[in-house]
């Protein structure tokens, strides 16, 4: 029994020393092997989709509004230019010389014209970078009078006068933001709707007149095809008017008038091209 216990525990120890000894090895052989990544498997086995393509931002300066200038907006005015301008527009007659007849013999005096302010519309093309021709459409309303006569003060009436003047411009600065200008051209002027003042005038006429025109002014380029513009025009004309008529048996007086209007006229205002 003795000897049975002591070679039971001589196994033991055997296997206990083998187990030990063997024990570097295993772990040598573990790290030896290569390591297994775990990867996660794709649910989708079928190819990945390729990316759609991302389209690229427009330019803000390509986006061209009707009160935006961008990269498209030409700078300045020139060849093929069609402009449309709204503006203020001032008629400052000068009444420089006047002469006027009563029932046929001239007598001292002179004829006084108001001033007014109305809207204009004008239209331009340019034929070349420098040269433009433009039509101003205006009509405006005046009163008439006789002053310093022997008769005193008469008022003679009122009118209104439709002159379209044509002017070629030559433009110094083609396709800049500011573009000064001088031209020459003519003007023909209608009065229309005339009206005697009454009293000593019952009845009044005056005649179609015209003459040479001249003017300066500027365009600047303010947003986009935008302008702003100032033109002064000088225009040299006389006014014919008859008041009454010649002979009448009613005894009033038969008055004849020349005066020379001259006006000046100026103008602000905004314009687009086309």
């Amino acid at each position: 029994m003795k000897h049975s216990l002591t070679a039971y525990s001589a196994a033991l120890a055997g296997v206990f020393m083998t187990a030990v000894a063997s024990a570097p090895a295993a772990k040598a052989q573990q790290a030896a092997q290569p390591a297994i990544v775990n990867t996660p498997l794709s649910t989708n086995m079928t190819a990945a989709p390729t990316a759609r393509p991302v389209a690229a931002p427009v330019s803000s300066d390509d986006d061209c509004g009707l009160f935006k200038t961008c990269s498209r907006t030409k700078i300045g005015l020139g060849k093929g230019d069609f402009i449309v301008r709204l503006s203020a527009l001032g008629v400052l007659p000068e009444d420089r010389d006047s002469k006027l007849w009563l029932n046929g013999a001239a007598i001292p005096g002179r004829v006084k014209t108001t001033r007014q302010v109305m809207p204009e519309l004008t239209f331009e093309y340019f034929f070349t970078d420098n040269l433009s021709v433009d039509l101003i459409a205006a009509s405006s309303r005046h009163e008439v009078a006789a002053e310093s006569t022997p008769l005193g003060h008469i008022d003679v009436g009122s009118a209104w006068v439709l002159p379209p003047t044509v002017t070629f411009a030559w433009h110094f600065r083609p396709h800049k933001r500011f573009n000064p200008y001088v031209g020459v051209g003519a003007t023909l002027a209608w009065f229309h709707n005339v009206s005697p003042a009454g009293g000593a005038v019952q009845k009044l006429n005056v005649g179609v007149t015209g003459g040479p025109a001249a003017n300066i002014g500027f365009d600047y380029q303010l947003v986009g095809n935008w302008f702003f513009n100032f033109d002064a025009k000088q225009m040299f004309m006389r006014m014919h008017a008859w008041a009454n008529d010649r002979g009448q048996a009613n005894g009033l007086p038969f008055i004849k008038a020349h005066d020379s209007l001259d006006p000046t006229v100026v103008a602000a205002g905004i314009e687009y091209r086309f």
